[in-house]
């Protein structure tokens, strides 16, 4: 990362920092606009979003968390360690993003929220490690999921393969699929392609936002590596 940086290159550094602000940015705006009362985090791991969230937003929001089931455990015990209530509305709960029906199926969690309650679903760090079928499959169980509820917004970050050829991003990427014994996967060439699958996934709408862009307030030398992510901000 020092020597990218210091050729004014991208680091990893920006590239995670670029894609959280980004989607911190929109799910905050969803919040403050009356559109979302409720928010699931997929794949939530050691994320502090949703203790912070339901901190600030204290008997006006409910956090789901939802992990697979060591995961969660995991997460749970932690936030125990804080030695503190957690905030009204926030819980930790088992899921598996994969199951299509069943107690640990998104569908299962959805069912126990407020249906009359705008929803956020997040999945932030989870779309590489699937295939692409895995991931439209995903896609559409949280669009048909979303539709229960007045309002549904899915937010994700995404790196599209038509530009991802930073000597960065393919060594971190070889060596992530070492240490997690398999494959990252980059799904689609440009952001067309992604939005158009979005739609057909069931979504209403998609866009997907540039990280490095102003208005999410990055420090200029985070933006190189932020240009190589995209933040998906899809509509039921």
């Amino acid at each position: 990362m020092g020597a990218s940086a210091r050729g004014g290159g991208p680091t990893l550094e920006g590239l995670l920092l670029g894609r959280h602000r980004a989607m911190d940015t929109l799910l905050t705006e969803a919040i403050e606009s009356g559109r979302v009362g409720q928010v699931v985090e997929i794949a939530a791991g050691l994320s502090p979003r949703g203790l912070s969230y339901a901190s600030t937003y204290a008997g006006r929001l409910t956090y789901v968390e939802a992990d697979l089931p060591a995961m969660a455990r995991q997460k749970r015990d932690a936030l125990a360690r804080l030695g503190t209530p957690l905030p009204a509305g926030h819980r930790v709960v088992d899921i598996d993003a994969l199951a299509t029906d069943g107690p640990l199926s998104l569908e299962a969690l959805f069912a126990q929220l407020d249906p009359t309650v705008g929803t956020a679903v997040i999945t932030e760090g989870l779309l590489n490690y699937l295939p692409a079928d895995a991931v439209t499959g995903l896609w559409a169980r949280i669009a048909t999921g979303l539709r229960r509820f007045p309002a549904g917004v899915y937010l994700s970050d995404l790196h599209l393969a038509g530009e991802n050829h930073s000597p960065l991003l393919s060594s971190f990427s070889t060596l992530l699929g070492v240490f997690v014994r398999g494959r990252i996967h980059f799904h689609f060439a440009d952001a067309a392609a992604a939005t158009e699958a979005l739609r057909a996934a069931g979504f209403s709408a998609a866009a997907l936002h540039r990280p490095d862009d102003a208005r999410f307030g990055l420090s200029p030398e985070l933006r190189a590596g932020a240009r190589i992510v995209r933040v998906v901000e899809a509509v039921s």
